[in-house]
């Protein structure tokens, strides 16, 4: 039945271009298909793809393309946190919402450095799920409660910290000050004398570094603290 599924993609991305295409990462069946059906029945949504591993990563995404993907953290073979930096850093449109049964800090800290935009737990009611789909897909950062908490308690604790250890190269730097003037990709590339999957890997690579997740998220935190010379 899951191959079944899987094999369904196709026609799930031609019922309508304005569905928000999802696939489905979780080696656990009976999610899945949970998934499948909560996806597939819902007005405005499709099913892009639905798989129990992680391990021809590429290879799905570059057949069945999807806007978000729903990403279980424990896989055999490559895990869900690895495969959220793979896909992020092949695809970085693509916003990644992960879904497990893990709160634990390491984790949640590891999959939102690793690229992931949003953090569910798979407690969470499935008109939530949907809702938080939507949600990353128009630029948030969906998070359970619990979740946003240890977030919050985390930067708390470091607050007293005034250094920016983010380890940023100084070409990122660059590329961030770029951002905060109000560049577009097209011109930073030009600016910089690089090419625009350069740039793009750049930006990726800064979103990591300072734990953001869009381009007014980073200027945002690019000016809070200073991070580069505004003038």
């Amino acid at each position: 039945m899951t191959l079944k599924l899987a094999g369904l993609s196709l026609l799930n991305i031609i019922n309508s271009t304005l569905d928000i295409r999802v696939s489905v990462f979780d080696d656990n069946r009976a999610v899945r298909e949970s998934l499948y059906l909560l996806i597939s029945a819902a007005a405005g949504f499709a099913v892009a793809g639905v798989y129990p591993d992680c391990n021809n990563l590429m290879e799905h995404l570059g057949r069945d393309a999807a806007d978000v993907i729903l990403m279980d953290i424990d896989m055999p073979g490559l895990n869900g946190i690895e495969a959220t930096a793979v896909i992020k850093s092949h695809f970085p449109d693509i916003n990644v919402l992960i879904l497990t049964s893990y709160d634990d800090s390491a984790k949640i800290f590891d999959a939102l450095q690793s690229g992931a935009t949003g953090y569910l737990l798979k407690k969470t009611p499935s008109a939530k799920i949907l809702e938080a789909i939507t949600e990353v897909s128009q630029g948030g950062a969906p998070m359970n409660a619990s979740v946003a908490r240890r977030v919050l308690e985390f930067f708390s604790e470091k607050k007293n910290i005034s250094e920016n250890r983010y380890d940023l190269s100084p070409r990122e730097k660059v590329v961030l000050s770029c951002l905060v003037k109000g560049d577009s990709y097209k011109m930073i590339a030009g600016n910089c004398f690089i090419s625009m999957g350069t740039v793009c890997t750049h930006i990726t690579n800064i979103y990591k570094k300072i734990h953001v997740n869009s381009k007014s998220e980073a200027v945002a935190k690019a000016i809070r603290e200073r991070l580069v010379n505004e003038s």
